[in-house]
């Protein structure tokens, strides 16, 4: 009875990684599926949602918050 639960792990341990190879092969597979289902863009829709975008008044400053809006003049 030993041996044959040694011989079951052992069968086990070296069947677990050919089984992650083919699940390998198969997300493999499956990618190469998804990027042929991808639908096209349309240039001329996406370059008119691009003009769509306002301009901005102001310059974006992204440190704004973070320090004072208008810096503290020395005296002399």
């Amino acid at each position: 009875m030993r041996a044959l639960t040694i011989a079951a792990i052992a069968l086990a341990l070296l069947a677990a990684p050919a089984s992650a190879q083919l699940n390998e092969k198969r997300h493999q597979h499956d990618e190469k599926k998804g990027e042929a289902t991808r639908p096209k863009v349309d240039e001329k829709a996406y370059k008119a949602a691009l003009e769509r975008i306002p301009e901005p008044k102001e310059k974006y400053d992204p440190w704004g918050v973070a320090r004072p809006a208008d810096p503290a003049k020395k005296s002399k």
